[in-house]
């Protein structure tokens, strides 16, 4: 058996429903642990996001919205753009559905990475804050439990070089050349000179630019998007009609349900729900527990937010953008005529899927400028998933082999940035190496999650006692029974 044959495989048994599974089931667990309050509590979380904190709130790195940003510039980027389209072009509008369903269930998981990361992190030699799965697990459930942390770590530090350093330079080179005809080795030397720049200076720099880049590329990627959903509004009834019958397997013919529809849906949209917020993976935990908040589950409540805005907001947005403006044909729309066709993950002949399909969807109604929204944003989006990714990937590195391997592995992280940009240029020459390199960055990401997974499920006692603890604070300062001021 070839390797990129014995690659799929290990690919399709990480990422089978066994993974898929636990990570909704634990999603769901959590959610009712946690008496739903990582749904009602939305509100009072974007409050506490931007709440001036002081005193001893103010240990840690970078802000709690720095530490969100940070998460989000790793989380927003490919999966919202061509992510959400190849979800809809192969398990047709009801895999919008399950994404949501993905993210609810996926607040109450990042909520609980969010407090775990704050209660168990420690303080590095240099008066840093660092902590993450691996430290959670190590500090949480003691010293036999050690050997998952290192694993965590071991897999983290691998899948941070592949999705996070190799995957998103490669796809930028690649947009860049396709849209403008820029060299591959101009955009490796940009890109890997910019993030040089950027992470030597560690999380706090991150931190800055996540702060300023991601909020200012999200808004302008959903102002464009809001335009064309506005301008097909007479559209969006049955852009909607169309996600909640397809995620039960109702034919558009009336013909009554199919189950292998049905299946489709599911699967492929809880997959890009994951792929795309990375609820339960275990990366953004290491990013908040650097934040400047002494409360975990204050922390935890901002954490949820990420999942918020990465899937609700901004794959909606997409989805909507792909579903009014029109641009998928009867026959490639998922049928039981096709359905054998998008089981094996390809679309028919003559249609589009990822990227092209939602440049098409933003061209219809933007004049020509779809190309470029996509181009633009997925460039940005990319680069700073680059950086969010570094800190993951050197807060693994140190885990493993202390403070003094995170300037070796910044270097390894440039070059690595540089050859997977310029490796565009020399696609005729490696073939297809590139897609298993896809392959292997996709299978050691969902390899984190296992670890992870473990870790969150045997301290959930802890979470939802420290949740319990905060919120009847809370209440009884409502009451008036203590000062306002106390209130966590």
């Amino acid at each position: 058996m070839a390797f990129e044959e014995i690659l799929n495989w290990v690919n399709s048994q990480v990422w089978g429903w066994p993974m898929l599974g636990l990570l909704l089931l634990t999603g769901l667990y959590l959610t009712f642990g946690l008496r739903l309050l990582s749904v009602v509590r939305i509100p009072y979380a974007f409050k506490q996001l931007f709440k001036k904190r002081t005193g001893n709130e103010d240990e840690g790195d970078v802000s709690p919205f720095a530490a969100l940003m940070t998460a989000l510039s790793s989380t927003i980027g490919t999966g919202n753009i061509a992510g959400v389209a190849a979800a809809i072009a192969i398990g047709g509008p009801g895999a919008v559905f399950w994404m949501w369903m993905t993210a609810i269930v996926g607040t109450a998981t990042k909520f609980s990475e969010g407090v775990l990361a704050v209660r168990y992190r420690e303080i590095d030699k240099n008066g840093n804050r660092q902590g993450g799965p691996m430290y959670y697990i190590k500090n949480g459930l003691g010293p036999k439990w050690k050997w998952l942390a290192y694993t965590f770590a071991f897999f983290g530090f691998f899948a941070a070089l592949g999705t996070g350093a190799s995957i998103q330079s490669n796809s930028v080179a690649d947009a860049l050349r396709s849209t403008y005809g820029l060299s591959p080795w101009i955009t490796a030397v940009f890109i890997a000179g910019g993030a040089a720049a950027v992470i030597i200076g560690g999380i706090k720099r991150i931190g800055v630019v996540a702060s300023s880049v991601v909020p200012v590329m999200a808004g302008l990627y959903l102002l464009a998007g809001i335009t064309v959903i506005f301008l097909h509004a007479d559209a969006i009834p049955e852009a909607f009609g169309r996600i909640f019958a397809g995620a039960f397997g109702l034919q558009t013919a009336g013909t009554g349900i199919s189950v292998g529809l049905l299946v489709l849906a599911m699967q492929k949209g809880v997959a890009r729900g994951i792929f795309s917020n990375e609820a339960g993976q275990g990366s953004a935990p290491i990013a908040h527990a650097a934040a400047r908040n002494n409360d975990p589950v204050n922390q935890g409540i901002i954490a949820m937010l990420g999942t918020i805005i990465d899937t609700l907001i901004v794959c909606t947005i997409t989805a909507l953008v792909i579903l009014t403006s029109g641009v998928i044909p009867t026959e490639c729309i998922a049928s039981p005529e096709n359905l054998q066709t998008l089981m094996t993950g390809l679309q028919p002949p003559g249609c589009d899927t990822g990227a092209p399909l939602t440049a098409s969807a933003f061209d219809a109604s933007l004049f020509g400028w779809g190309g470029h929204i996509v181009a633009i944003g997925l460039t940005v989006f990319a680069f700073t998933t680059i950086l969010g990714w570094s800190y993951y990937g050197e807060r693994c590195s140190a885990f493993l082999f202390t403070e003094k391997s995170i300037p070796i592995y910044r270097v390894l992280w440039i070059i690595v940035v540089f050859a997977s940009a310029a490796a565009i240029a020399l696609q005729d020459q490696i073939g297809n190496i590139v897609n298993l390199f896809w392959l292997m960055a996709d299978t050691l990401t969902g390899l984190m999650a296992a670890p992870n997974l473990i870790g969150i499920i045997l301290l959930s006692p802890i979470v939802f006692k420290l949740a319990k603890e905060y919120f009847d604070k809370e209440k009884t300062a409502r009451d008036g029974l203590v000062d306002q001021e106390d209130l966590p």
